[in-house]
């Protein structure tokens, strides 16, 4: 049966308006910066006023494709269809006592499932709280209890990491897609019965633009995830800035490369393509397969692609020239993609990939718009609707025009994309907020024509013998030898110099750890590094502690080797003083 689509509101109308603003200069990046404004609500549904809306104009356009790896097999499910069985599940909601503002964990992996219990709990106006299928049980059960959830959802093959979860949590089971008729365990909901309720959907009322529509853990890079908490806006409309950064356009179909659970998900393959009208394209791969996922993106004609540095860097191992029709958008983020990556795809694609940068706190606020001039290793200019400043990281002044500092938003502007706070810790919102800014705690360099670019956490940027250090800008140079799979650059504590760059190196194949490959890297440092930055000593790795949405944990590394200097250890160290070159005879 066709889905007949809702009325268009005067909200809908007001986040088109400045949706087509967007589309209508796609490569016009001086206009959008300077005229673009965000649109001005009281009330808003996304699910409701924007995705059904859609459906009821376009509802055999295809709204999600995923291919399964393994057979070979895309399943598409269009607008029209989507939106019904949205509405479905959010009816068998309501049935099972979910109301406005009550709080689901969304542990699913890239099934359609995903997308239809996220569009359903935004027509019932509660709150989802998407979750690695990586967790572990303590971490699981003190996320639910930290967010205080009452409704949970996972794959009935996860349910055993529900062991250590509160009494009083409602659990919902998905079946493998393999095996649908699976029993759910016992004091499980099924979710095959939602397959029962009624497939018309009247909300309670309308959604007010400050509530709650999705609460964040944050990566936790540096110390406890926080809970980030997203309005009806500041992530349903205001992944406008990322839609533009992306360039996806309608009928688009649109590869991102992420897991669920993290914030690029919501931004990449749910927000932006879905604001844009264009299709959310998924590749569920058991192992990641460069070649596969190369043939994958020929066969149906990816438009538009976008994937984080790690996949990137696996990518550039394989024959690129395999693919026939590159995707008119390349895009990276998670973190700085570094310049020889840059480079090789677009020897390869005649195409430039473009970096951008956000946080789970915010949409798309810093990027390579297309059309634009890209400046490499830059991360690119203010997106439209943001007004990003530099702080200097010790007085906390403006930094005016050229110059490094904090990257930071400037409060006294509407910024719709800027979290509605960390979910009940108003002292971690003070402080993030504090003197009238929104503190990233990520530092940038801005040169004369504006394009910022990024320099490091502000906890991982060091000193050396008075010398900052910026440890992407060393690890930048030292990915350029074709040893260095991946690397971190953290400070070794030193007597003299206060402390020194040391490189934690994991190898690409055919590499074996040793004097050889230690003495190469520190001879490459030499020729592409400046004195004082050079790397001091080499300690091999099989991994790089990561968290689970696969960011370094320098504070990791840099907690080890403040342990090993101090017990005196030098085993499994290679250091620079023994590699120095001697002069001719």
């Amino acid at each position: 049966m066709t889905f007949p689509g809702r009325p268009a509101t005067a909200a809908t109308l007001a986040v088109r308006e400045a949706r087509d603003f967007l589309l209508e200069h796609p490569h016009d990046y001086d206009t959008v910066a300077r005229d673009f404004t965000w649109p001005r609500l009281e009330e808003f549904n996304f699910a409701l006023e924007w995705f059904d809306v859609v459906a009821g104009e376009h509802p055999d356009r295809p709204a999600v494709t995923i291919v399964e790896d393994a057979t070979g097999e895309a399943t598409s499910w269009s607008y029209g269809e989507l939106a019904r069985r949205s509405d479905q599940v959010a009816s068998w909601l309501v049935d099972l006592g979910v109301r406005p503002g009550d709080t689901m964990v969304v542990m699913l992996n890239n099934t359609i499932e995903l997308w239809e219990i996220l569009m359903a709990l935004m027509k019932v106006g509660a709150v989802a709280i998407p979750t690695s299928t990586l967790l572990n049980d303590e971490d699981l059960a003190w996320r639910i209890a930290t967010a205080d959830a009452g409704f949970a959802i996972a794959p009935t093959a996860l349910a055993d990491r529900f062991a250590l979860v509160r009494e009083g949590t409602v659990r919902i089971a998905v079946p493998s897609t393999h095996s649908p008729d699976e029993e759910a365990p016992e004091g499980w909901e099924r979710w095959g019965a939602s397959f029962g309720a009624s497939d018309t959907f009247t909300p309670a009322g309308p959604t007010p633009v400050d509530s709650t529509s999705l609460l964040y853990f944050t990566s936790g890079t540096t110390a406890r995830p926080k809970l980030v908490r997203h309005t009806q806006v500041s992530y349903p409309v205001a992944h406008l800035s990322t839609m533009y950064w992306l360039g996806v356009r309608p009928g688009d179909v649109h590869l991102n490369i992420s897991s669920p659970g993290w914030g690029k998900h919501a931004w990449s393959n749910f927000f932006s393509p879905f604001l844009a009208q264009a299709t959310v394209f998924i590749l569920n791969y058991e192992r990641f397969n460069a070649e596969r996922l190369l043939q994958v993106m020929d066969d149906h004609q990816v438009s538009s692609f976008c994937a984080p540095p790690t996949v990137w860097r696996m990518l550039i191992q394989a024959d690129l020239s395999t693919l026939s029709r590159p995707p008119r958008e390349l895009v990276g983020a998670g973190e700085a993609l570094n310049p020889e990556v840059i480079n090789k795809v677009r020897d390869a694609w005649h195409n430039t990939i473009r970096d951008g940068y956000g946080q789970t706190e915010m949409t798309c606020c810093i990027g390579n718009s297309p059309g634009q001039p890209v400046k490499i290793g830059a991360m690119g200019r203010p997106m439209p609707g943001y007004r990003v400043v530099l702080l200097d990281p010790n007085t906390e002044e403006l930094v005016e025009g050229a110059g490094e500092g904090e990257i930071c938003l400037d409060l006294s502007y509407d910024h719709a994309g800027l979290m509605g706070g960390y979910h009940q810790a108003p002292e971690l919102t003070a402080e993030a907020c504090r003197g009238g800014y929104y503190h990233t705690g990520d530092i940038g360099s801005r040169d004369a024509e504006g394009y910022i670019t990024y320099v490091g956490r502000a906890d991982d940027v060091f000193k050396a013998s008075d010398y900052k250090i910026s440890p992407f800008e060393v690890e930048s140079a030292l990915m350029l030898h074709p040893a260095v799979a991946e690397c971190a650059v953290i400070p070794s504590p030193d007597e003299v110099r206060g402390a020194v760059p040391k490189a934690y190196v994991t190898l690409a194949g055919g590499f074996e750890a040793g004097r050889d490959v230690a003495a190469s890297v520190f001879a490459h440092g030499r020729e592409h590094l400046n004195g004082y930055q050079l790397v001091r000593i080499i300690e091999f790795a099989e991994a790089l502690p990561k968290t689970i949405s696969a960011k370094i944990r320098r504070v990791e590394l840099r907690a080890a080797e403040a342990e090993r200097v101090a017990s005196g250890r030098e085993e499994g160290q290679y250091f620079y003083r023994d590699f120095r070159r001697r002069p001719a005879v």
